[in-house]
């Protein structure tokens, strides 16, 4: 370092979210491009990017320095009150809108971390400021400081530092007692005095009290400028981001902003000219970054001890539990190979040091089986273990499924282990609870994400905060090229063109360079892209360690739910040697838990699941009727018109199905294939002629079409020579796609098979298959462990459909979308759901027969403990015979005039003969009564001989009134169902206008959540208006959200000015409505429709007539016709179906067999026209 140079020591990065827009590369590139030898990072209050920070310097050859600007709170971490100092400098807006001129819920203080102790110090800092002290923000205080300031240097900080504040009071005594007393806690040669200079009044005016100070108390002085963003341009961005984060907009007067332009990485000419007068400032930037040498320990063993019986080691008791576990799942007689298996994978685990490891894991699901909680039969490439499989942490035999352990485990590259293990959602909980228990509070932790602002958010933002209409935003974005794969088109990628989908955003460019206003919202969006927003929480993924977390990576608490975090995210953790589990929580586990509750109470049969064997022809034929909405993985549209082509019959096929319904095989059209090949509608083409033998035995469960990950290492074994880990290292070196890599790769390959005496022409082209189909081959383990769970769930469907669809709608009573596509499905199936009733209703949705009754809790405004007493009331006291009965026997905890209106509105007291309106206009008084005679008789006033049908002479009340007979009209009572249950049930507006919404639109409601309906297509839909949120632009044009459902879903659709002008008359509720407009699907949320035409359909011809078909009958060929008839077949019911064939001008009507007969639905019109094209209902 030269006297010439200066370092920045006071630095925001993009981790100080929503506040420092200083993304990592480019202050990398720009510190290194200046030549800087060292650089800070201090970012507010957290140390989430130390790591990337170390990491991302390093590679640039600058010398990191790892900081942190605090929040530090002068009355104490505990003390959740605002620090008075009597006085204050006129700020203008402040950083805290909570605190006052003079009071202050926290100062600021500069922390640098001197040494790698004094780094582990500035994470204990960091954490225990979240875990203890947080109050609007993270706060340390002085015994924190005290205890943790070992290796760690400090400075007086910001003008929003202790020591400043007291100053800006006027009160310098204070002040030079407070930098006297942090001197004394950190050394005297640990804590510099800051100066700042950016031009503003409030660093100028105290500066010479602050230069005092640090004579007085022989202070180095340090200079810093508070770097906020990479270079001088970022201004305007940083503006906006601040906005962002205020929830503010550019033109508001009180905003929080910085009233100057230049917080940004000066030059050291620049630095040592603002300070020419106090060169030693800039001189001690030098020293200080000389003195802090830091490092991590990367690589380290952290996983946690298990502890073992005495006289054992970790190695020896895995050893002792597989062989337990091997005659537990084999037998006395277990087969060679089985053992073989064992001893191998043993040897592998012992000499990567992994034994610990799987005893962790397989503690952990021995808890969950032992507590009842559901654990998946494995995911992710451990199912490829046998270990794993006889310590009964997975449930899949990987020799039985041809899976491969060097795919989970490679003895050939070290890494990590990655088990991953799915619980029941409702008690994954319990199982971070009891890791936390098992391990200690102090050693596990759940992990930190970090969510960025993607370029569609960075344009809604942009034009938000520089006050455009939301209208501008969305019109902007919608010119962005749809996403691919889920991934959006960076903005850069717009305008640069070498990005592979340059030429896909013409439109777009062409609207930035006509319209000013877009370039304006669009040149802003463009700083704001790819900044970190906020932190988040891995959705399972659990940090397990050796140590005290604080003693080897910071962590936080969330404060809504005191969740404990790591600051650092997963892949940092890894790098340092920590475990890392995924704790998953599974709904379709919940629903086979609930299911097989229900067969075990409501029937003979008790199903053991993992002892099913997979050969259950009800079950092979439903999913090839791709009757699978509601089973796992095999849910969707397209996922179920693959099923019915594919025609599955055993479970080589679910897992297929599972593998090659992905983007890579589809793009390839091998899902296609594969049912084509399998159904003998394509031959078997092999992939040379030389090959076909050697192959047949790997490719043969598939076709000849390479679909799986352990086909490819498999081939390589066979063909080229190789060992499985080589082979999977192969694997990884393919999906790479690097020319130079695929070169490097081939020469070893070609030569294996060369030796194996196979020629140059059969190499070449099974190289050519190998490279693409290896990027998106799958994992067989996790296919064949997930397509377990599809199987299970297929089985209890198509065996045990009344229990299995129960149990489904309890899943998502909380989803009235998911629940109204499966309340169609149950009538699709002749299942009646019957509406909620207070002596036939359980808690959740129950079989009754072959029908399912709603639950109680589904019920609006009525909470779980008042179902559980409402239930138990009716066990002990008898079923309710009318609501007098009923306001007599249940507690008092129930006689809530809100939650009994509720239910009557829901149709729960209908099976006692009362009508629902004639309930609703007595309720009250009855249930007034019950309540004064429910206390009196708590108080021992009850006449013991009077009864409560009776009246009470001394209240005259009565609880017998008469029950009007009277009811509200049909639409009246419907609209009540819908608002208590949050959807139709007893009857719906639509029944009856099946085919005119068919007719009249591209699809369902229910079908725009899936894939196959892109962002910004535009499309028509069809349904009953049950919403309208009617609002006013700035500039006084009237617009609305309009809420449209279906039978089958329901969607909201943003009716804007120009399209509401004209459709005003026709926006009501109640009212049916057709729509055609352009899907919007904002991040990651359900998609909404931006209406582009309304139109009202004539209802007047809607009927129960037949189902009239149009095709030309040049079209009605057998196979065509074969194809209408297995159409019909799945849609059995009562409405004829007429087809007219068109011919030269003619048309000829014929009523179809009666065995055709069918039920109207979406479903059934969707399938018509996928076959017969979009007019044939015309």
């Amino acid at each position: 370092m030269s006297n010439s140079d200066f370092v920045h020591l006071h630095v925001h990065t993009e981790y100080s979210m929503l506040d420092g827009a200083s993304r990592l590369p480019d202050l990398m590139a720009e510190a290194a491009r200046q030549g800087m030898p060292a650089i800070a990072m201090t970012d507010h209050g957290n140390v989430f990017g130390a790591y990337d920070f170390y990491k991302a310097a390093n590679a640039v050859g600058v010398k990191p320095i790892i900081g942190l600007e605090g929040y530090f709170a002068p009355q104490g971490r505990f003390e959740r009150s605002r620090f008075d100092f009597g006085g204050g400098f006129d700020e203008g807006s402040q950083e805290d809108p909570s605190a006052g001129r003079g009071t202050q819920n926290y100062t600021h203080m500069t922390l640098l971390a001197e040494s790698t102790p004094g780094l582990h110090n500035l994470f204990r800092i960091s954490s225990l400021a979240s875990l203890e002290g947080y109050y609007h923000k993270p706060r340390f205080d002085r015994e924190i400081l005290s205890t943790y300031g070992k290796g760690i240097i400090g400075t007086t900080g910001c003008p929003s530092g202790e020591v400043n504040r007291w100053l800006q009071a006027g009160q310098f005594e204070k002040a030079l007692a407070t930098a006297a007393d942090m001197r004394d806690i950190l050394g005297p040669d640990n804590y510099f005095c800051e100066l700042m200079d950016h031009g503003l009044a409030i660093e100028r005016r105290f500066r010479d009290d602050l230069l005092r100070i640090a004579r007085q108390l022989k202070l180095p002085l340090v200079a810093t400028n508070d770097l906020h963003y990479v270079s001088a341009d970022d201004a305007a961005a940083h503006d906006v981001l601040l906005c962002i984060g205020t929830r503010t907009t550019m033109d508001d007067p009180k905003r929080f902003r910085f009233d100057a332009r230049d917080f940004y990485l000066k030059s050291s000419a620049e630095m040592r000219d603002v300070w020419r007068e106090l060169p030693e400032a800039c001189d001690n930037t030098l020293l200080i970054a000389e003195r802090c040498e830091v490092s991590f320990n990367e690589g380290a063993n952290l996983m946690p001890q298990f502890s073992v019986p005495d006289g054992h080691t970790e190695e020896s008791w895995l050893v002792a539990e597989v062989e337990h576990g091997l005659h537990h799942r084999f037998g006395t007689a277990i087969p060679d190979a089985v053992r073989t298996q064992a001893e191998y994978e043993l040897r592998v685990i012992s000499d990567m040091g992994f034994p610990g490891y799987f005893l962790v894991v397989a503690d952990l699901v021995r808890h969950a089986k032992e507590s009842g909680i559901r654990v998946g039969p494995g995911r992710g490439s451990a199912a490829g273990s046998m270990v794993a499989y006889v310590l009964g942490i997975t449930d899949l035999d990987p020799l039985v499924h041809g899976l491969l352990f060097e795919r989970f485990l490679n003895p050939e590259r070290i890494s990590m282990p990655d088990i991953d293990i799915d619980f029941d959602e409702r008690r994954r909980g319990d199982m971070i609870r009891y890791a936390t228990q098992k391990y200690g509070e102090e050693r596990v932790a759940q992990i930190v994400t970090f969510g960025s602002i993607k370029a569609k958010a960075a344009v809604k933002d942009a034009a938000r905060v520089l006050g455009y209409p939301y209208a501008v935003g969305d019109r902007i974005t919608k010119a962005m090229p749809p996403a691919v794969m889920g991934k959006d088109i960076p903005l850069s990628g717009v305008f640069d063109t070498t990005h592979s989908r340059y030429s896909e955003a013409n439109e777009f460019r062409s609207l930035y360079e006509a319209d000013p206003d877009v370039r304006r919202v669009v040149d802003t969006a463009r700083g704001l892209e790819g900044l970190k927003r906020q932190p988040g929480v891995h959705a399972a993924g659990v940090i397990l360690c050796r140590e005290p977390l604080m003693d080897v990576i910071p962590v936080w608490r969330r404060d809504q739910d005191g969740a404990v975090i790591t600051q650092f995210d997963m892949n940092a953790c890894e790098s340092l040697g920590l475990l890392k589990m995924d704790f998953l929580g599974l709904r379709n586990l919940t629903v086979l838990d609930d299911c097989l509750a229900s067969i075990n109470m409501h029937r003979s049969d008790e199903i053991v699941l993992e002892e099913l064997t997979l050969d259950d022809r009800p079950t092979y034929d439903l999913l090839g009727r791709g009757e699978t909405l509601g089973v796992f993985q095999l849910d969707g549209g397209p996922m179920r018109s693959l099923l019915r082509s594919m025609q599955p019959d055993n479970f080589e096929d679910i897992s297929a199905v599972l593998a090659l319904y992905r983007p890579g095989p589809m793009g390839a059209n091998a899902h296609n294939d594969y049912a084509d090949r399998k159904n003998n509608r394509k031959p078997v083409v092999p992939i040379h002629p030389e090959l076909a033998e050697p192959l047949a035995d790997i490719l043969g469960d598939t076709y000849g079409l390479i679909v799986y990950q352990e086909q490819v290492m498999a081939i390589a074994q066979k063909l080229a020579g190789y060992s499985l880990g080589k082979a999977d290292l192969l694997r990884r070196a393919m999906g790479k796609k690097k020319k130079e890599i695929l070169e490097q790769e081939f020469v070893p390959f070609a030569d294996g098979m060369r030796a194996n005496g196979f020629g140059e022409a059969a190499i070449s082209k099974l190289w050519e298959i190998l490279v693409p189909f290896s990027d998106y081959a799958f994992n067989k383990a996790h296919t064949a462990g997930y397509g377990l769970v599809s199987y299970w769930t297929a089985f209890l469907k198509a065996n045990f459909t009344a229990e299995y669809m129960a149990a489904l709608l309890t899943s998502v009573q909380d989803d009235k979308d998911k629940m109204a596509i499966y309340l169609n499905e149950c009538r699709r199936m002749g299942i009646k759901v019957l509406p909620p009733d207070v002596n036939e209703s359980d808690k959740n949705f129950t079989p009754r027969g072959g029908d399912i009754r709603f639950g109680l809790t589904a019920v609006r405004n009525v909470g779980e403990a008042v179902v559980d007493s409402l239930i138990a009331t009716r066990i002990s006291k008898g079923r309710y015979t009318d609501f007098a009965d009923f306001v007599d026997k249940v507690e008092i905890s129930v006689c809530n005039k809100r939650l009994v209106e509720s239910l009557i509105k829901a149709g729960a007291f209908d099976s006692l003969g009362h009508a629902r309106r004639g309930l609703a206009t007595v309720h009250e008084q009855m249930i007034d009564a019950a309540t004064d005679l429910k206390r009196a008789e708590a108080v021992g006033q009850f006449d013991l001989f009077g009864g409560v049908g009776a009246e009470s002479a001394e209240s005259g009340l009565t609880l017998n009134p008469q029950v009007p007979l009277t009811e509200w009209d049909k639409a009246t009572l419907l609209a009540f169902e819908r608002q208590m249950l949050g959807l139709y049930v007893s009857d719906h507006p639509l029944y009856g206008l099946e085919q005119v919404l068919a007719a009249g639109t591209d699809c369902s409601i229910a079908r725009l959540g899936g894939e196959e309906r892109s962002d910004g297509q535009v499309i028509t839909i069809g349904g009953l208006v049950t919403g309208i949120q009617r609002k006013t632009t700035k500039q006084g044009s009237m617009w609305a959200i309009v809420t449209l459902e279906d039978l089958e879903g329901a969607i909201e659709v943003m009716v804007f000015p120009q399209s509401y002008q004209g459709a005003a008359t026709l926006i009501a509720e109640d009212t049916v409505l057709f729509v055609r407009g352009r899907i919007d699907r904002p991040d990651e949320d359900s998609p909404r429709l931006v209406a582009m035409e309304i139109t009202a359909p004539d209802l007047s011809e809607a009927s129960v007539g037949p189902v009239r078909l149009t095709m030309a009958a040049s079209r009605c060929t057998p196979p065509i016709v074969e194809r209408l008839k297995a159409v019909l077949a799945e849609h059995p019911g009562v409405t004829e179906v007429h087809l007219n064939l068109s011919s030269e001008g003619r048309t000829t009507v014929m009523r179809l067999d009666d065995r055709l007969r069918v039920t109207p639905s979406p479903a059934l019109y969707g399938d018509l026209k996928a076959l017969l094209g979009a007019a044939c209902l015309a």
